[in-house]
């Protein structure tokens, strides 16, 4: 493995930029701690690994239907068929029984990059460099005479500059490897119904991952490590009442539910109903009956004090106080930690419009939290304002809440600039894009490190994530 950058760091508006700069990273704190030139090569490393896909793809076990080493199994023959022979390894995580891992191989040697070009928008770039093919609803620009065979290349058109329909585009442009069109020009653009299905076939996308589409569905779960963290880090016991304040798309919930062995009572809400449905799908898929999917507003789901025992549903929502083992808190947030993505178009003040929701939701949690019980609150973005800087404020604001130790603690400590002690700095768990460096790992043949080489590296090279363990005093 070696070092290896093949995109361009993420674009971001300026005012992001430079709020993530000096704010976030040249905080007082931290620039007396490290100095400025360390402060400076985190943030340009950041800025390059958030325009990169993970080292690994991360897949979570069903446990309550199959063993890990069934699963693990059944995967490695898949992708040996996936990948015409190849053996790629599958690790399983030492600390996260329940997760196998996945190298992802690239960034591949020179791939021949064609004069037939098919764009594509940057989430549907995004999902290629993470294994995925490309789908027809995806496809905004095509060869005028493209026809179902031909070999193509594919771009990612990160700005969003490309009009759909249009024959060649000459704007920001980003390679994602080469496939084989499963539709015509004329099929993807002129039959007047947007299609659904497989519009190229990837065969030689520049990151090589599995494609998961109807693989052992039921069996596996497809999950950034970070996020299959947080339902071990709380840690939710069979019998227990249960909330996910803001569940879509069902990851957590459905993991916390497995945890339980399927016994006890799961409230999974969020407050817009497709995303509710989402949920419900999951849970049928992975045989889940304890998991209860509710459409609801979660800065509303405390009970009114004036409000009879009558006119409070039973199940709730809105639920009475006091009424949960444990909460997690999985906010709504900028999302600066997703990875890959090229560019982000948002404006300094949809960057930093979060904080005031993820209040309103925390201070709802801690009332809905029985005394003894277990409060977790994660976010997948890098900012201070959204993570330690919410810890400092919840502590300051609800003197029953204690900060708890992790387990399993896998990712780093938290970041100074919120005025947090190094000792519950180390209470926190930040996963930091930031900190791993950049790998490559070749095809031919894939060459790989030792285990623990490689666990180390799959614990540093994720999304960026944050996660806070709070209990609530008896």
């Amino acid at each position: 493995m070696k070092k290896m950058s093949v995109f361009p760091k993420i674009m971001l508006r300026a005012e992001v930029e430079d709020y993530l700069k000096n704010t976030v990273f040249k905080n007082k704190e931290l620039l007396a701690a490290v100095g400025t030139h360390e402060v400076e090569r985190k943030f340009d490393s950041l800025l390059s690994q958030l325009s990169h896909p993970p080292a690994f793809t991360t897949v979570r076990v069903n446990t309550l239907l199959a063993s890990v080493e069934q699963v693990k199994q059944l995967l490695i023959e898949e992708i040996h068929k996936q990948f015409n022979g190849l053996n790629v390894p599958v690790f399983q995580h030492p600390k996260l029984s329940d997760v196998l891992l996945i190298p992802a191989i690239g960034p591949r040697k020179p791939l021949e990059k064609l004069s037939a070009q098919v764009i594509v928008g940057a989430q549907c770039g995004n999902a290629v460099l993470r294994g995925a093919h490309v789908y027809a609803p995806g496809i905004l620009s095509a060869p005028k005479f493209m026809k179902v065979g031909d070999v193509v290349s594919v771009y990612s058109d990160v700005e969003g500059k490309c009009k759909r329909g249009a024959k060649e585009f000459d704007g920001t442009k980003v390679y994602v490897g080469n496939g084989i069109a499963e539709l015509s020009r004329s099929q993807i653009f002129s039959s007047g119904i947007p299609l659904k299905g497989l519009g190229v076939r990837m065969t030689e996308p520049v990151y090589l991952s599995p494609s998961f589409d109807k693989m052992l569905s039921g069996y596996i779960f497809l999950q950034n490590l970070p996020s299959a963290t947080v339902s071990h880090v709380m840690n939710p016991q069979p019998g227990e009442r249960v909330l996910d304040m803001c569940a879509a798309p069902g990851g957590k919930a459905t993991h916390l539910a497995t945890l339980m062995r399927d016994q006890g009572k799961v409230i999974a809400m969020d407050k817009i109903a497709s995303k509710v449905e989402k949920i419900k799908q999951s849970a049928k898929q992975l045989k889940l009956n304890c998991i209860k999917a509710v459409c609801y507003d979660g800065t509303k789901a405390l009970a009114d004090d004036r409000m009879e025992g009558s006119q409070v549903p039973t199940e709730g929502p809105p639920f009475f106080p006091e009424s949960f083992d444990r909460i997690l808190l999985d906010a709504p947030c900028s999302g600066m930690g997703q990875r890959p993505s090229m560019s982000c178009a948002w404006t300094l003040k949809e960057v930093t419009c979060y904080p005031p929701l993820q209040r309103k939701l925390f201070s709802v949690g801690v009332k809905l939290l029985k005394p003894g019980g277990v409060l977790v609150y994660s976010t997948c973005t890098v900012t201070l304002a959204e993570n330690e800087e919410q810890v400092a404020w919840a502590l300051a604001t609800f003197p029953c809440l204690q900060l708890e130790s992790q387990e399993p603690h896998i990712g780093g400590e938290g970041m100074m600039g919120a005025g947090l002690s190094t000792e519950q700095l180390k209470l926190l768990q930040r996963f930091e894009p930031s900190s791993a460096t950049l790998q490559g790992v070749d095809i031919n043949p894939p060459t790989y490190p030792g285990l623990e080489d490689m666990i180390q590296l799959a614990n540093k090279d994720s999304i960026g994530f944050f996660i806070a363990k709070f209990s609530k005093k008896r």
